[in-house]
């Protein structure tokens, strides 16, 4: 377990767990869904985790690329898709840390979850004013492949929960998980206590708010693309700052524009980076 703390906040990892943040507390209270490091069993259970090499969903658990097909592990139960990468299901190793911020990593060689190598870091620090995350990724393979990096926030959903925040689009998601269709959105200014969404939008503007009477939460990004995900029977609101659209392989593969897309392809050694921060301060 490793504990961080900046003034009135205070946050505990737990590497071993897929590099995952088990909690993130405001004068005790949780920001996150947040669980003792000592006592979580699972990221998927834990209040953010990094999603390495990409976000949400590969379609039916296979990559297409450059031509070739590659098998990839169901790696969520039942569920037919390969989700959220493999750096939350593996373990990550702590390269430096102090009573503020930790450096993790993550080595990936090539398997049957991924058939490319490439490195992570994941650098934590903790202000007085928020949590800050940064995640760099290089490609270690000999071929092009294709990247993507984000983030899982998981928050609780109290009394008055509302977010909101700015975009221009959103991928409509069809029975089976997967984006069928961008349409023209603004965002959401919604109650979370009856929102019902599992979309990725774009055009986000790098901010979103989540507010309830007992604490304002930011989420802040240079990416360009949220992930939000709740309906009325979760207890908890996913905001995730994401670089790609869900199923992007796929959609990159089907001839759509990797810019368009957000996905990268980085070329043997090149690397790509993204930040967030997450601030968290009482209601007013």
């Amino acid at each position: 377990m490793i504990e961080l703390r900046a003034g009135r906040l205070r946050c505990e990892l737990k590497p071993e767990l897929g590099g995952c943040i088990a909690g993130l507390w405001l004068d005790g209270d949780p920001v996150l869904r947040s669980t003792p490091a000592a006592q979580l069993s699972a990221a998927r259970l834990s209040g953010c985790y990094p999603l390495v090499p990409f976000s949400n969903r590969i379609g039916h658990a296979s990559l297409v690329w450059q031509g070739t097909q590659h098998p990839l592990v169901r790696n969520n139960g039942d569920e037919p898709h390969a989700i959220h990468g493999v750096g939350w299901q593996r373990p990550w190793s702590v390269l430096d840390s102090d009573a503020a911020s930790v450096m993790l990593a993550y080595e990936h060689r090539p398997d049957a979850s991924w058939p490319f190598a490439f490195d992570c870091s994941h650098t934590v620090r903790l202000t007085p004013a928020g949590l800050e995350m940064t995640l760099a990724l290089t490609n270690q393979s000999d071929q092009p492949a294709p990247a993507g990096l984000g983030w899982h926030p998981y928050f609780l959903k109290r009394p008055r929960s509302h977010v909101t925040f700015e975009a221009s689009g959103r991928w409509e998601m069809g029975a089976d998980k997967l984006p069928t269709e961008r349409r023209a959105s603004p965002g959401l200014d919604a109650d979370c206590a009856t929102l019902e969404v599992d979309h990725c939008f774009d055009g986000w503007n790098g901010v979103a708010h989540l507010r309830d009477e007992r604490m304002h939460a930011v989420v802040r990004s240079g990416l360009t693309r949220l992930v939000v995900f709740t309906n009325p029977g979760r207890e908890g609101i996913a905001i995730e700052p994401v670089s790609h659209a869900n199923n992007a392989v796929h959609l990159y593969a089907r001839g759509a524009a990797a810019q368009e897309l957000g996905l990268r392809v980085l070329q043997p050694g090149e690397s790509m980076m993204a930040q967030m921060s997450i601030e968290a301060e009482p209601a007013a």
